[in-house]
């Protein structure tokens, strides 16, 4: 995914956010690259200025055409994330819009996990016992986390005890996400994975 379509992405987030604010209806658009209507998973995150979560929620099966699961997990992390109340309008000038677009996920066998799992390479999802938990592949690396520290917190993010990965119940499995995100609120936008 080169730059250009990234950079749409992530305006495409923002405008999502600020078109609900002015409309109260979900943005529709006719996307300039082929490459985002093909069905992909994503996350939108939202962050303050000062790198402190604001919001993320995404899709981590590739269920809808890109554009379309921006659209709406954009609106999702900005309204309906369950961890803050939701964005005020006059938060639009202080806060980064971040889209993943990430890979199929694939189970990675027990006997294998700090071999396969890259950190800044892979995401991690932990399922098991009617319970799901995922973290992207930037979060591991902006909290300096080793492979099992990573895999822990997945565990807590499931809502899970930490070593629950070496469970036989448990599944892991990993993904890679490609991610871009603005510099400034509506500044450049840069890759960061």
């Amino acid at each position: 995914m080169d730059k250009q379509v990234g950079e749409y992405l992530v305006r495409l987030a923002r405008r999502s956010v600020e078109h609900f604010f002015e409309t109260g209806q979900v943005l529709e658009e006719d996307p300039p690259f082929e490459e985002v209507k093909e069905k992909r998973g994503a996350f939108v995150t939202i962050k303050r200025v000062d790198g402190s979560l604001r919001g993320c929620i995404g899709y981590p099966l590739p269920i809808k055409p890109l554009y379309k699961a921006v659209i709406e997990t954009a609106l999702l992390a900005a309204f309906d994330d369950p961890r803050f109340p939701p964005l005020d309008e006059s938060e639009l000038d202080s806060v980064l819009f971040e889209v993943s677009v990430l890979t199929l996920p694939e189970e990675v066998p027990k006997d294998r996990l700090f071999e396969e799992i890259k950190i800044g390479r892979d995401g991690l999802i932990i399922e098991g016992y009617g319970r799901s938990g995922l973290l992207l592949p930037q979060v591991a690396v902006e909290e300096n986390w080793d492979v099992e520290t990573f895999l822990d917190h997945t565990c807590l993010k499931a809502g899970l005890p930490p070593r629950c990965w070496a469970d036989p119940e448990i599944k892991v499995k990993k993904f890679s996400s490609i991610v871009f995100s603005e510099v400034s609120p509506r500044g450049s936008v840069v890759r960061l994975l």
